[in-house]
């Protein structure tokens, strides 16, 4: 084949990648098949179609196809910033290897059948993507207070306006606590975690004042506001995708009157490869976990340090 007949089909595969990205966006399916596979058979496609002059520059053309491609999803309103960036890491490496993988197959005169194998792919990704259950993932943070579990317990249920974040996490639209009240006393109780995007709704299942505060998670904010070149975005995985599922605070008593804080989310996300997806996840809810257990510490010491 001519290398124009090269670069004319690989245009046109290109153009039913990119729709079929969109396509699978818009069905809310972020799985193997957006993050994995189209990156590989996208940089594959660029070396097939530009016939680099070696390995290297095969892996350099696929990565920065696949660089484009991804920044194109911004561009055409189906993205917001955050999240383009959060996916490269995964993607780029991915489109390097197809790149070099069609190079190598060129080379051993294997590309017909290379190419066979990877249209056999999308069917098994896409089962897997529709079909497979969430994992549930657990993420614990725990400081030192030094206040009694008592004095810890109150402030945990229920607690004050949180000065804004200064995190150049939570600068980027990531939700953020605020502030925390209950309604009600006791198992039953409800407690609302106010975030910048919205409440968290928590009935309370366990309350063992002052050692074990347990709840469910029965509403999820949207987890960010997505940065973007329009007024709005709105992609799937802001609603359903990232769900908190359950939590609890554990106080216990140490030495000299302090208390060590324990906060624990039970989370589950749509997202595969999950573990790679989890890495940003579990980052996140760490840092949420912090601001939050970080007023609680200093609330409860001011406290201590009056009473004495």
């Amino acid at each position: 084949m001519s290398t124009l007949a090269r670069r004319i089909v690989g245009l046109v595969v290109v153009v039913f990648l990119i729709s079929g990205a969109a396509t699978l966006l818009r069905g809310g399916v972020y799985g193997w098949t957006i993050f994995v596979l189209f990156p590989v058979v996208l940089g594959g496609l660029a070396s097939w179609m530009f016939r680099p002059a070696s390995g290297t520059r095969a892996a350099g053309l696929g990565a920065l196809t696949v660089m484009a491609a991804t920044c194109s999803l911004s561009v055409l309103g189906l993205e917001g910033l955050l999240c383009i960036l959060m996916s490269l890491p995964l993607v780029i490496p991915l489109g390097a290897l197809g790149g070099w993988l069609v190079y190598q197959a060129e080379r051993s005169k294997l590309a017909t059948r290379s190419v066979t194998m990877l249209m056999l792919l999308p069917a098994a990704t896409l089962t897997w993507d529709t079909k497979a259950p969430p994992v549930e993932f657990e993420v614990r943070t725990a400081i030192v207070i030094a206040a009694s579990p008592e004095q810890v317990w109150k402030h945990v249920v229920t607690f004050s306006e949180i000065p804004e974040p200064g995190e150049w996490l939570f600068r980027t639209g990531l939700a953020y606590p605020k502030r925390a009240r209950i309604e009600g006393s006791g198992p039953g109780a409800i407690r609302y975690c106010e975030f910048s995007t919205g409440p968290f709704v928590e009935p309370i299942e366990i309350w063992d004042k002052p050692r074990l505060l347990q709840f469910r998670v029965t509403n999820n904010p949207a987890p960010m506001h997505e940065w973007s070149i329009y007024a709005q975005v709105m992609p799937k995985h802001l609603h359903g995708y990232m769900v908190s599922r359950r939590g609890q605070f554990r106080f216990t008593g140490l030495a000299n009157g302090r208390t060590l804080l324990e906060g624990t989310t039970w989370y589950q996300h749509g997202l595969w490869p999950a573990e790679y997806w989890r890495w940003w996840s579990d980052a996140i809810i760490h840092r949420v976990h912090l601001r939050v257990l970080n007023h609680v510490r200093m609330l409860a010491e001011q406290e201590s340090e009056r009473s004495w």
